[in-house]
């Protein structure tokens, strides 16, 4: 009786094979824990620690654990403070007075600047030579030019029949004046922001809206205004920290006076911590600040991510 030979299984070929392989061995490198994208975020995650990170937790514990009464003592001082309060209260209306003329003036400068001509060009760099001038700088300039009865500001109001004013010594006009310093400094380098977003508006947008039959104005409101709203998110919380920490010009024209009309909440900051030897209260306040100013950027952030989705 002959036997019957079954016959062989085919053999996978090498074409077939190689695939399989290659997806495993992909498989394999994938479940590996990657170390390159670790190393190459080493230099900044050690500097962050070190100089952002480390410095927040040693001015959080100095709050709590410097001073006379240990745990809240520091924050209870510090709101019973009527110093703190007018800081606060003058730092609100510095922060309104500033942020919101600024980004108004910088919005109207980058539409009319918007096309790229010489004469445009030419206006773009003058304004935003104030950004290159130090703080310190421009307050020395505006110490000649609010020179009471004298000064640039007085001699161009004199022929309207204005009197001479004391623009830095009197306490309702010393922090009015403060804020136009700022609105000078800060509105050429936020109009920077303005045309990169104005930039970024789709021309097509644009042109549908005018063949809809917007005019300017509409065509502001329900386009350019909505697809700017990622500039705003990022701008607002720049304009913010300004708000906080830029007090060279209140330290070099009027050290928080007259009368407390122009001390800013960094200036009580160094008033507490250099002059009143008061390290315990310096953090205190420095540590309501940057839970005011973290609280300031969720929001920012929260309105960024809306207006990505708006333009998406």
């Amino acid at each position: 009786m002959a036997l019957r030979h079954e016959p062989a299984p085919p053999r996978m070929s090498l074409t077939l094979a190689a695939p399989f392989h290659a997806a495993s061995r992909s498989a394999r490198s994938a479940r590996r824990p990657r170390v390159t994208p670790y190393l190459l975020l080493a230099p900044s995650l050690i500097c962050l620690a070190l100089f952002t990170y480390w410095p927040l937790i040693q001015v959080l514990l100095r709050s709590f654990w410097s001073g006379a009464r240990p745990g809240i003592g520091n924050y209870a001082r510090l709101l019973a403070d009527a110093h703190f309060t007018t800081a606060v209260v003058n730092n609100v209306l510095y922060a309104l007075g500033t942020i919101l003329p600024a980004l108004a003036l910088a919005l109207a400068f980058a539409l009319a600047l918007q096309r790229s001509t010489r004469l445009v060009l030419v206006l773009r760099t003058l304004f935003v030579m104030p950004l290159m001038i130090p703080l310190v700088a421009a307050a020395a300039l505006f110490s000649f030019v609010l020179l009471p009865g004298e000064g640039l500001l007085d001699t161009y109001l004199a022929p309207l029949g204005l009197g001479a004013a004391n623009w830095l010594g009197d306490p309702s006009l010393a922090l009015p004046s403060i804020i136009g310093i700022t609105i000078w400094k800060n509105t050429g380098y936020y109009m920077l922001f303005f045309l990169a977003g104005l930039a970024a508006v789709p021309a097509e947008l644009l042109e549908a809206a005018r063949i809809d039959g917007a005019g300017a104005c509409a065509r502001f409101r329900h386009v350019t205004l909505p697809m700017l709203g990622p500039t705003f998110g990022f701008v607002l919380p720049i304009a913010a920290v300004n708000a906080l920490v830029q007090v060279d010009h209140v330290v070099t024209l009027t050290q928080g006076g007259p009368s407390d009309s122009t001390n800013l909440l960094l200036y009580y900051i160094y008033q507490q911590a250099e002059q009143n030897h008061d390290a315990g209260l310096a953090a205190a306040a420095t540590a309501l600040s940057v839970a005011a100013l973290l609280s300031l950027a969720m929001l920012s952030l929260r309105a960024t991510d809306r207006g990505l989705h708006h333009a998406s």
